[in-house]
């Protein structure tokens, strides 16, 4: 029956079963500020260094990659044994780069995670190991020190006419491959003020931030600067004793808020509706247009014993049907429920809501922000 195009239950079976519209719809929860926030002066630094990777099957540079063989030569002089660069074969060497995050307050000799990645022609890093690496920062200086076997989730076997491949094998990691040799100098103790920074700035988050804050700490004077920052006065008895304020702080619960917003992925046809957009009564009437194009070849064969040529005739079907859809009126919707059951009531394919979306963003009657990524 036609009706059954615009039943809800079918609609959102549609949906769920093709992928195509994802609907946040939850009541407002207090979240910690842990998960909102971080505080001013923590944070990761990213350290990096140059490495050689050895132990490779034949998967390493080619010959003709110079800095990897005056690399091997450089190390081989260091030990001791001197080979001119234009004598090394470096099938089984590669030049990598090691990268990692620093976290705030790690003390040395603790264990850090590195990504190695291939910097040359290798066309794989599975088997081999991670050479003594200094990892530096910005500053230029020695942050922690790299070396072990590597792990590569994925491999490359190459034959005379094929390839075959999974994954990444120029990228592999070690776990707790690096050893902190230095500490990240951080003023910590002592400090009067303190600043908290939002991870999505937001004024009203802000507002309510700063609110549960003085409720929890009377003193500590919190104030929103701006959309992203909370500051706040340590009180007395908290400034030699920073990480006890801050843990008091991680724990408070905010009820944060959001921008309404309808993400639009048009590769993959997902739709995502956030909580808080709603919708002005609007009309829609969306066709549809089914357009079939078949391609053949006629042939004419000659006649038996005669001089004539085999002729062929293309040939092309085409089909065309238009959806004899009617016009629908949305009403005005105020919650995430009434939004859904609106376009549910449409009975369109998510890839069609994402032409809706866009023509009733262009009519001034979807209220929240059309983000197409």
């Amino acid at each position: 029956m036609k009706s059954t195009r615009f039943s809800l239950g079918l609609t959102v079976a549609l949906v769920l079963a093709t992928l195509a519209i994802i609907i946040t719809a939850s009541p407002a929860l207090a979240i910690r500020v842990k998960e909102l926030a971080t505080f001013e002066g923590v944070r990761v630094n990213q350290i990096t260094g140059y490495g050689l990777v050895v132990g490779l099957n034949g998967t390493g540079d080619k010959d003709q990659t110079g800095f990897t063989r005056q690399s091997l030569s450089n190390l081989l002089k260091r030990m001791d044994v001197t080979v001119a660069p234009s004598a090394l074969k470096v099938k089984n060497v590669a030049a990598v780069m090691v990268t990692a995050d620093l976290p705030p307050f790690v003390k040395p000799g603790t264990k850090i995670d590195i990504l190695v990645s291939s910097l040359g022609d290798s066309t794989s890093l599975q088997g081999g190991t991670l050479l003594v690496t200094s990892l530096k920062g910005l500053d230029d200086q020695i942050y922690a020190m790299a070396q072990g076997p590597l792990s590569v989730g994925g491999f490359a076997i190459t034959g005379q006419a094929a390839t075959v491949q999974k994954n990444h094998p120029t990228v592999g990691r070690i776990v707790q491959g690096a050893t902190v040799e230095r500490e990240v100098p951080i003023r910590w103790q002592g400090k009067e003020t303190l600043s908290v920074k939002l991870s999505q700035p937001d004024f009203t988050t802000a507002a309510r931030l700063a609110e549960a804050i003085n409720e929890s700490l009377p003193g500590a004077a919190a104030k929103p600067l701006d959309a992203s920052t909370v500051e706040l006065a340590v009180p007395q008895n908290f400034r030699e004793n920073l990480a006890v304020l801050v843990a008091e702080l991680e724990n408070l619960n905010v009820d944060p808020d959001y921008v309404g917003k309808v993400i639009i992925d048009e590769r993959t046809g997902t739709v995502v509706v956030g909580e808080n957009v709603k919708l002005s009564t609007v009309a829609v009437a969306h066709g549809t247009l089914s357009v079939q194009i078949k391609e053949g070849v006629q042939v004419t064969q000659p006649g038996p014993f005669s001089d004539g040529q085999t002729v062929t005739t293309p040939e092309t079907d085409i089909n065309v049907e238009e959806g004899a859809d009617k016009l629908l009126l949305i009403e005005r919707s105020t919650n995430i429920n009434d939004v859904v059951k609106a376009l549910n009531a449409i009975g369109v394919t998510p890839r069609d809501l994402i032409m809706i979306f866009q023509a009733i963003k262009a009519a001034g009657a979807l209220h929240g922000e059309l983000e197409i990524i």
